[in-house]
């Protein structure tokens, strides 16, 4: 009896060894990744778009796709410029499956940035803005997109930079870039880089690689840049930028020493644009027109040689000077006229 009671017990041991599973719980850092997919995914959508090719015989549809964020309940969107750039028809497929035609709302291709917006049947769920100023490099960051058509893949990562420029296809600059090692590949663009908290904190654009898959380099445009620029595209279509009403050419050694110019770096002041800033801050445009590389160039006019203290070869650099400029702001101008040193008060204005 003893030996038969013995036996039973091992018998009911060996039962609940093969008959219970191992109970496993995550870890921490698994119920975030868990809690911000299931948060956010509902707020990321699927772009196809349709555009027509011309060639020399014929014209034909070309499919592309990428992703996009929610930012409205009524059903605006953010995206890339470059995933719905020259569409013909632009399809928007939400997290569960529903499709519809979007209409595009505004665009602004120096940052890569693009509104278009759909009609939901219901409610739509946003997401939820972020502060890409106070990010840092090693943060973790998730991006969920459409990777090759895969719909709402997550992918995770580390913040590896920050104040990155970046050049695009079409040879626009971007600065102050956020770089990831969070995989992003095709159909990744236009979606959302989140925080641990599952807030956008960058619109994932671009990734550097020499052989057409990731490789652990990719970039978005700071969330914060698209947060400024929201409004003047929904409302106009256009970003209203900072605007001084000139059109100038860089000053160059061989030039400024022809002219017999006191300085060899600024920019010369080809027009001065009747009634704008610069007009009615008394800037001068050239009067003697020549012809340089084909283009028509007016000289004789003031040169410009540093805005708000900061000195300008280009009018790249005039433009990062003015960047983030409001309506009457003023700026100081110091000028050349005549070989002699002028400053004048400009009154911004912004136009689209």
């Amino acid at each position: 009896m003893r030996n038969g009671n013995v036996m039973r017990v091992l018998v009911l041991i060996l039962l609940l060894l093969f008959t219970v599973s191992p109970s496993f719980s995550l870890t921490k850092e698994e119920e975030i990744n868990i809690k911000v997919y299931k948060d956010v995914s509902p707020s990321v959508v699927n772009i196809t778009t349709t555009t027509l090719i011309r060639d020399f015989f014929s014209i034909y549809p070309q499919k592309g796709a990428g992703s996009g964020s929610i930012i409205d309940a009524t059903g605006y969107i953010l995206t890339n410029y470059h995933v719905i750039e020259g569409a013909s028809e632009i399809t928007v497929t939400l997290y569960d499956g529903s499709k519809y035609r979007a209409g595009l709302v505004g665009v602004d291709p120096d940052n890569d940035l693009a509104i278009i917006k759909i009609k939901p049947r219901k409610k739509l769920r946003p997401v939820k803005l972020g502060d890409s100023d106070s990010l840092q490099v090693g943060q973790k960051v998730y991006a969920i997109g459409n990777p090759f058509g895969l719909n709402s893949t997550l992918t995770t990562g580390i913040i590896s930079a920050l104040g990155r420029p970046l050049t695009t296809e079409s040879g626009r600059v971007i600065e102050n870039v956020i770089q990831t090692d969070a995989p992003i590949n095709p159909g990744n663009s236009g979606g959302p880089l989140l925080d641990t908290s599952g807030r956008l904190i960058g619109i994932n654009t671009a990734i550097f690689t020499p052989s057409g898959g990731n490789i652990g380099i990719g970039f978005a445009i700071p969330v914060n840049t698209a947060r400024e620029l929201i409004p003047d595209l929904i409302r106009y279509g256009k970003v209203r930028r900072p605007w001084i009403g000139i059109i100038g050419v860089p000053l160059w050694r061989e030039l400024s020493q022809a002219l017999g110019l006191s300085v060899n770096k600024g920019i010369l002041v080809s027009e001065v644009v009747p009634g704008g800033p610069a007009d009615k801050a008394g800037i001068r445009g050239g009067t003697i027109p020549v012809e340089i590389s084909g283009t028509i160039i007016y000289l004789g006019g003031d040169i410009i040689v540093s805005m708000d203290g900061k000195p300008v070869g280009s009018m790249e650099d005039i433009k990062r000077i003015l960047k983030g400029k409001k309506e009457g702001d003023s700026v100081l101008v110091r000028i050349v006229r005549k070989n002699r040193i002028y400053e004048k008060t400009i009154r911004v204005r912004l136009r689209t």
